[in-house]
């Protein structure tokens, strides 16, 4: 794999990244360079703001940086911490270590070099020179997953934002001709305008555009949104941190065929479909792209637009996978996205903890998980479930209904032999919770119905009393 700064290499009409695609099967060497104890818990007695901690187990850091590299089908050769007192300004690494992995990367033939931290423009191009092989960082291999995965209109269009404004920084190390002057003409950007100079207009310019096309794609779905409360249906989001099984849950859910494989950020796409509650009331169900800690600041902006349905829904499902050692770490980066999303974590009429993947689970922990449920308050209790088996989730429906339907009145409707109609028009508006027929063919249900559409019952039925 050749290094950067080949001709090849340079912006296209297509505005994507000029660093060459990754090839599926390159030889990759995974680094983790993590803050040792001591130094992770000295920054974070600093409260350093601009350089938050991840205080996770770093070999399960590592696990995740290489999940990461196999969503993009690389061949990991091996995975390695490194730690370190401090990141180093010209390598992050120290002076021996760097000198180690080059050893390391020559004598196995090792193509990429993916250091699971974010790099600066300058970390990378240095490293790149002493290993003669490309260094790729978390950010920009998230970038590249996400590049893949997108779909639709408006994910590729995210991506494509996030890529530019990545590449945009990255101008510095991505040319090797960058003091070369080209002659101009005043509508080519003027004599004498250096070659870096031209191409962060063009990837300006590009941006320009993209943002102008994503509001309109915001507007559109502004308006999809605006639709669907006329109809109007409840909306019930689904979030959590990537792989935690929200796309399978989904397609249970809704008989969907969303893509739900065993990768990181599987769905990049929001998708909607409608779901059945037990007493017949539907729900728009929303499945969102996974979270994941140390997202880079672009891809949380790029991706805001696609969360807004998390923002907007009545009931927030955050699916956590529980077989996963490291779930609370994973569900505290839930909360914390949240939190920044302006939705209260604590509001728990509106959120419920889904723990996913409990037929991964040794029968013991599956028990002792069911108590830790059961001794919590009501409004706090997570639903076990697994999106694979099935179980669970009527228990889950059962929840999603009682937190929708908490507030709204319950009537007793008495209907006559000849009011198939109104009897009709009940069960298309309202949730039948009981129905019984006397002998004469009297019809008495018991319904339990949105506020707003009382009037419209008085309307329909002669005899209609409110139960308390």
């Amino acid at each position: 794999m050749s290094g950067p700064g080949k001709a090849q290499d340079r912006i296209g009409a297509s505005g994507k990244d000029p660093e060459k695609t990754i090839a599926a099967g390159t030889r990759t060497l995974v680094i983790g360079p993590y803050l040792t104890k001591r130094a992770a818990a000295q920054r974070e007695a600093r409260s350093e703001k601009d350089a938050p901690i991840n205080l996770r187990e770093p070999q399960a850091r590592l696990e995740e940086a290489v999940g990461l590299a196999a969503a993009i089908d690389l061949d990991v050769v091996t995975a390695s911490i490194v730690s370190i007192a401090a990141p180093r300004p010209a390598t992050f690494l120290g002076k021996g270590k760097v000198e180690e992995i080059a050893g390391f990367v020559k004598a196995e033939d090792i193509n990429l070099v993916m250091m699971d931290c974010a790099l600066s423009p300058v970390q990378q191009r240095n490293l790149e020179k002493e290993w003669r092989a490309k260094v790729i960082d978390r950010t920009g291999l998230i970038l590249e997953i996400f590049g893949r995965r997108a779909r639709t209109k408006e994910g590729a269009l995210q991506v494509e934002l996030a890529h530019l404004a990545y590449q945009k920084s990255r101008l510095v190390r991505s040319w090797t001709h960058l003091e070369r002057q080209r002659g101009g003409f005043g509508f080519l950007g003027g004599p004498g305008e250096t070659q870096i100079e031209a191409d962060r207009r063009v990837i300006q310019e590009r941006m320009v555009r993209i943002e102008e096309d994503l509001e309109q794609v915001k507007r559109t779905r502004g308006l999809h949104r605006e639709s669907r409360r006329k109809v109007p249906y409840p909306m019930v989001a689904l979030v959590g941190y990537t792989n935690a099984g929200k796309s399978t849950l989904f397609n249970r859910l809704t008989a969907a065929e969303v893509m739900a494989e065993d990768l990181l950020f599987a769905t990049l796409d929001p998708t909607a479909r409608v779901m059945k509650l037990p007493h017949g009331a539907n729900v728009i169900l929303s499945d969102t792209v996974g979270f994941i800690s140390d997202l880079p600041t672009m891809l949380v902006a790029a991706f805001r637009a696609t969360l807004e349905d998390v923002i907007a829904a009545d009931v927030i499902l955050h699916v956590r996978d529980v077989s996963h050692g490291d779930t609370e770490a994973q569900a505290s980066d839930v909360t914390s996205i949240l939190r920044d999303l302006g939705v209260d974590p604590n509001d728990r009429r509106r959120l419920v903890e889904v723990w996913n993947k409990v037929d991964r689970l040794p029968e013991f922990e599956a028990e002792r998980l069911l108590n830790v449920s059961a001794n919590r308050p009501e409004d706090e209790r997570p639903v076990l479930v697994s999106a694979v088996t099935g179980e669970g989730l009527e228990r889950l429906k059962n929840l999603i209904e009682e937190r929708l339907t908490r507030d709204r009145p319950r009537f007793r409707v008495t209907l006559g032999p000849a009011e198939g109609a109104a009897l009709n028009w009940l069960y298309e508006e309202a949730e039948v919770l009981e129905r019984r027929e006397a002998e004469d063919g009297t019809i008495d249900v018991v319904i339990r119905i949105a506020a707003e559409k009382e009037p419209r019952l008085r309307q329909r039925v002669k005899v209609a009393k409110k139960i308390s």
